[in-house]
Order: C-alpha cells, then sequence, then structure tokens
C-alpha cells in the first residue's frame, strides 16, 4: 500500500514538473510564526502586516494593514485607487479578505467612489450574513459603515493612460467576435447582412483572437494577495486589486473570488494567487493548493499542480502562486512569467524577495 501511493507522487511529481510553468525552492521558515507572504516585491505592504501581527495583533488584522499600505501607493499602478481604467475611463475596486479559523470571507467587487477595498471586503464579513457586495451598493454600504467616500477613484496618470488608449482605437482590448474588431464601439454582433441574407464575418475574423491579444503583465492585470500567520497559529488571507487595464464595465476578475485569488484554512495552510484572473478563476488554483496540503502534498509540489491544471487546458495564460502550509514551509509556482512573492518571519531582519523563474518542460 505504501508502494503505490509512493509511486503514484512519484509520477504525479515527475508529470508536473513537464507541465508547469515553474517552481520555487520550498522554504521553511526557521523562527516559524508570526509569518507575512504576499505576491510581489510589494516590501511595504508585508512591513505593515509583520509589525501589526509582530505587536500580537490577530492575522485578520494584520491582512487589512498590509493590503492597505499597498492600496494607498497603488502597488504597480494596479492595487487601490488611481489605476487600470476601464473602457470608460473608470477605476474600480475589488477585495477580498478570508478567516482561515471561521471560514469566513468578506469580499466586494466592482466597487465605485470607495477607495478602502480590504477594509470594505472586512466590513461585508463582521457586519453582514453575505460573502460578497457588488458594484454601488457596494460603495453604499460601505460608506454607510464609515469608510470615506463617495471620491473619485481615477488619477491623473489612469486619465492619462485611457484617453492614449482612445487614441490608438481602443486597442488592444478584452472583445471578441464582434464588430467593429479594430476600432472603439459601440460593438454590435459579428456579422453583416449581405445580399440580403445574414453572413457570419468569419473570414474577416480569422486569426484576430490572435493577433492582437492583450498582454498580461504585473502592471495592467495584477492583485496583492497575502497571506498572514499570527502568533497563535491562526490564518488569514487577503486581496486587493483594480483589476485588468481597459477591462469591460462591470468586470470582476478573480481578486474577490475565494479560492481563486487567495483560499485559507488554518488546518492545512494558505494560497495566494496573481495574473491573468479570467482564466485562473475558471480553476480554483488556490482551493487546490489548500485542498492538496491537506492531504499531505507539500507547499513546492501542491503549487506545481495547481499551476499544471490550468496550463494544461490555457498553455499561453500567465500566472502565478505561493503556497504556504500551516507549519510555515513556503514555495512559488509559476507560468509565462517570472514571479517574485516576499516574506517575512521572526528569523529576517527585514523582508525577503524569493524569484520563481519558469521553467522549459523536460523533452
Amino acid at each position: 500500500m505504501s508502494t503505490n501511493s509512493d509511486g503514484l507522487r512519484i509520477a504525479l511529481f515527475f508529470l508536473v514538473t513537464l507541465c508547469s510553468g515553474a517552481v520555487g525552492d520550498e522554504i521553511r521558515s526557521g523562527g516559524k510564526f508570526p509569518l507575512v507572504v504576499s505576491t510581489w516585491p510589494f516590501l511595504e505592504a508585508v512591513r505593515a502586516a509583520w509589525r501589526s501581527v509582530d505587536s500580537g495583533f490577530s492575522a485578520v488584522d494584520a491582512v487589512v494593514e498590509g493590503c492597505s499600505a499597498c492600496e494607498e501607493p497603488r502597488c504597480d499602478g494596479t492595487v487601490g485607487p488611481g489605476g487600470s481604467p476601464d473602457e470608460n475611463g473608470e477605476t474600480t475596486i475589488d477585495a477580498m479578505i478570508m478567516n482561515g479559523v471561521t471560514m469566513e470571507v468578506g469580499a466586494v467587487a466592482a466597487m465605485r467612489y470607495v477607495s478602502d477595498g480590504i477594509r470594505a471586503a472586512r466590513l461585508v464579513m463582521q457586519h453582514t450574513e453575505h460573502t460578497m457586495l457588488v458594484g454601488e451598493q457596494a460603495s453604499i454600504f460601505a460608506i454607510s459603515m464609515g469608510l470615506p467616500g463617495p471620491t473619485n477613484l481615477s488619477s491623473e496618470e489612469s486619465r492619462e493612460k485611457w484617453i492614449n488608449w482612445k487614441k490608438s482605437k481602443c486597442q488592444p482590448n478584452f472583445r471578441k467576435n464582434v464588430m467593429p474588431i479594430d476600432d472603439c464601439g459601440p460593438y454590435s454582433l459579428e456579422s453583416i447582412l449581405s445580399f440580403g441574407e445574414r453572413t457570419c464575418l468569419s473570414t474577416k475574423r480569422a486569426g484576430l483572437d490572435q493577433s492582437g491579444p492583450y498582454h498580461v503583465d504585473r502592471h495592467n492585470h495584477d492583485t496583492i494577495s497575502m497571506a498572514v500567520i499570527d502568533k497563535m497559529g491562526h490564518i488569514a488571507v487577503g486581496t486587493s486589486t483594480n483589476g485588468a487595464t481597459f477591462k469591460i464595465p462591470g468586470r470582476v476578475g478573480d481578486g474577490p473570488i475565494a479560492g481563486s485569488s487567495a483560499y485559507a484554512d488554518t488546518e492545512a495552510g494558505a494560497c495566494g494567487a496573481t495574473g491573468d484572473g479570467d482564466i485562473m478563476m475558471r480553476f480554483l488554483p488556490c482551493y487546490q493548493v489548500v485542498e492538496s496540503m491537506r492531504l499531505g502534498m507539500e507547499p513546492k509540489l501542491a503549487a506545481q499542480d495547481a499551476i499544471a491544471r490550468i496550463a494544461r487546458k490555457y498553455p499561453n495564460f500567465v500566472g502565478a502562486i505561493f503556497a504556504v502550509n500551516k507549519n510555515g514551509i513556503h514555495a512559488g509556482a509559476c507560468h509565462g512569467w517570472t514571479f517574485q512573492y516576499s516574506v517575512r518571519s521572526p528569523d529576517m531582519d527585514d523582508v525577503v524577495v524569493y524569484t520563481v523563474v519558469p521553467e522549459m518542460p523536460t523533452v
């Protein structure tokens, strides 16, 4: 029985190594707890979370402090107000927080006029029986609960970016199978009336989706995803993002979706994700990672496996994951780009940034 189990694990390891983008070395936290892990080199965000949790505050409190510290300066332009305008030039906020002890979740999506995404998400978790509020109604709720607003979430930078995009005939964008194919809207179904008959424009459309894809990178399509383990060993995660640049108004990515951008269970561990949320949210990769660790899989292999599952269906997707188990062992995996994640633990003098480089598949 043991031999069969070991054989399956070895086979899975080689399969995942072949199919996944990359995995960084698995790291054991020497000082153990508290522990803060975050996507990207968002150093000030990790430091803010560390100050909170090292002072004895809960994992939930530390996640809020950490993500808030990323919202205020607009980390990479993709978190907080003033970045990532949609097709109408408006910035909206997605955020989520999850308590790994109670499994409570609070989230806001496509929130307008309120800049404090993570604090709004915590208000949903603490003061409603719901999991997610969306759009303008999420803003009304947040303001009624004491958050500042309404406020214009655009900035001079986001407005200039939007104006230049309009001058470039709204290219690239997230539309497909519509007309016009190379200009701004209004858009309509991809068809015309020709000789009295409805004729599909497939010949004109052929190859279009491949010729001008929207390039995903950390500066236009990103999330801060953070996990904290406090001194009691309790785990929480949180995310905040202003979504994909030039998204179709109303679009919600994986940022506020529990199990996709982040997931936590104090009995198993936590996960954070970043990248092309429209693809990743179809697979709930962080839920998979935490459940894999619950079954005994090490963080490194759990992260590989989740990335490989997406890459098998979407080989051109761009994304990354960090995984940390309940013992503080952490690792990362990525596909389509080089990924970095940041860590602070008691045995570190400051935040340490780990780099995960995509590996070429072995032939």
